[in-house]
This record gives C-alpha cells, structure tokens and sequence, in this order.
C-alpha cells in the first residue's frame, strides 16, 4: 500500500472516530453509561490498544481508583504520585511515555504494555479523573492520536461538568 492511501484512510479514520465519539454522548443519560461506552469505542477502534480508561481521583485519599475501562484486569488502586497515572494526578498535565520501561516507577498492571498516554480530566476546576491509554507497541501515540485523546478527555470532561453529579449511579429504593 502506498503512502498516500494510509494518509487518506488515516484522516477518515480521524473524522468517523471523533463523530462516532460525540454520537455516543447522550445527556440525557447516567455520564457513566457515555463514558463506558467511549471506552469499548476507543479500544475497539483504535489499532495496537491494550487498555483504556479511567481512574477517578479521590484526593482525600490521595489515590486514583478504578474507574470505567477495556482492556484485562487492571490495577485497582494507584497512589497519587505513583506510576505514570498517580503522576499525571499530581502534575496535573498529560503524560507521554514512548517506553514505559523507561519510566521510573512504572506500574506495570499489563506486562504487555509499551506505552501510555494520561491526560488530566476536571469536572469544572476539581481533578476528576485520568484518562489512560495503553498500548502494546512503543512509540505508537502520535500527534493525531494526542489530539484525539485530548479530545476524548474535553468530552468526558464537559459531560459531567453538565450532569453536575457523581459519576457513580445513584439508586432509589421503590417500595411497592
């Protein structure tokens, strides 16, 4: 295949992943039921994923704890600080890692993991959470694959700023 057919399907890829995001934004619904739903999408989209999600900060705790994901089992509890998801809770910015066996204090939840890109979530000023992707191959996030996440984080962040709520599902008791 030529070069130029990857960069025309690269940029198709590009306009149906942003628009499949934003089709599977429903307001009207618990945030968590969209947020789930734009982890199965991005997983089984995007080539040479091995995990993505969430892990919802709880600052009181100073710990980011499991949150919506796809992908194998994964760590249930990171410490603010630690690894590159606990580091990106401290610093507060997105994270970077071409090689994660480079990076001091990785925590390696999928020993096929070679790189991880972490991006910061608020609901409105307040850290909410941190979206982490994992990916079986070195190098693999690029600057179009950097944009996109950060557009997935700006989505998922404007939905629970709107709904105002926990993002975990509140329930009522019905007596008959």
């Amino acid at each position: 295949m030529t070069d130029s057919f990857y960069l025309c399907y690269n940029l198709f890829m590009d306009t149906l992943i942003y628009q499949q995001c934003k089709s599977l934004i429903d307001p009207e619904i618990p945030s968590i039921s969209s947020i789930s739903n734009l982890m199965a999408l991005v997983f089984h989209e995007l080539p040479h994923l091995n995990w993505v999600g969430l892990y919802l900060v709880q600052q009181d705790k100073a710990t980011c704890t499991l949150g919506p994901f796809q992908g194998k089992v994964a760590c249930t509890t990171i410490p603010i600080g630690k690894g590159v998801v606990g580091t990106c809770a401290q610093q507060q910015k997105m994270i970077v890692v071409d090689d994660v066996h480079s990076f001091a204090g990785h925590i390696a939840c999928d020993s096929a993991s070679q790189s991880e890109i972490v991006i910061p979530i608020y609901n409105g000023n307040t850290l909410f959470a941190i979206l982490d992707v994992d990916s079986d191959i070195k190098n693999r996030f690029r600057t179009e694959e950097i944009s996109f996440f950060q557009f997935l984080a700006d989505q998922i962040s404007s939905l629970i700023s709107k709904e105002n709520q926990s993002i975990y599902l509140k329930t009522e008791v019905v007596n008959p």
